[in-house]
């Protein structure tokens, strides 16, 4: 049996009608209600929702043999599997945003908030920069603007909610998106089922 890990939510709803347009369907699997595991016995696959975050927890461990996760986890949690495709879909950008008109003070230690501490802190490694991570769960876009923090570090899509708040992008630090992850064991074992399901995946 191939066991698959989903990110709840639009990505992962995205990225089962992708599955689903291959001929990779499990009934029930957009139903209103609690439900988490859905079972095709005739592909002899399973699917299953969980958290964003712990898709690649699961595929990592081998309960999920493959995965979607978001390119943003996969840089934060840098985890040991294969990275096999690019979905395309969740198509967005991790990206460095203070308020309109700030200036970086280089002798200044810079205060970023951000969700993805990991990520801010190999950015801005890279730029030689000295930074305090604020970590923040939701509405970053409130840091800079009542002084909590000069930048945030986070992942934009339309940056709407951006410019309503007087802030603007100060620089890109990698364009995201869906992609299939796998399983390094189950690869081995199960990677021509695993290369098919890819092969019909819409590109």
């Amino acid at each position: 049996m191939i066991n698959i890990a989903l990110p709840k939510g639009r990505l992962g709803e995205k990225v089962y009608g992708l599955f689903a347009s291959a001929g990779y369907e499990f009934p029930g699997m957009l139903e209103p209600g609690r439900r988490l595991v859905f079972v095709n016995e005739t592909l002899n696959m399973r699917c299953f929702w969980v958290k964003p975050f712990d898709v690649p927890v699961y595929v990592e461990r081998g309960t999920a043999d493959i995965g979607a996760a978001g390119k943003d986890i996969l840089m934060e949690r840098n985890p040991n599997v294969y990275e096999l495709a690019d979905l395309k879909t969740g198509i967005c950008s991790m990206a460095a945003a203070g308020v309109n008109g700030w200036h970086d003070d280089p002798s200044r230690t810079l205060r970023v908030a951000t969700e993805f501490p990991n990520i801010a802190r190999e950015y801005y490694a890279g730029l030689g920069r000295d930074i305090d991570i604020i970590p923040l769960r939701g509405s970053l876009e409130l840091a800079p603007v009542l002084g909590l923090s000069d930048v945030i570090v986070d992942i934009v899509e339309t940056g709407t909610t951006l410019r309503e708040n007087n802030l603007s992008v100060i620089s890109v630090i990698a364009r995201l998106s869906a992609r299939l992850i796998a399983n390094k064991s189950s690869y081995k074992f199960k990677g021509e089922v695993i290369d098919e399901m890819i092969r019909r995946l819409p590109q």
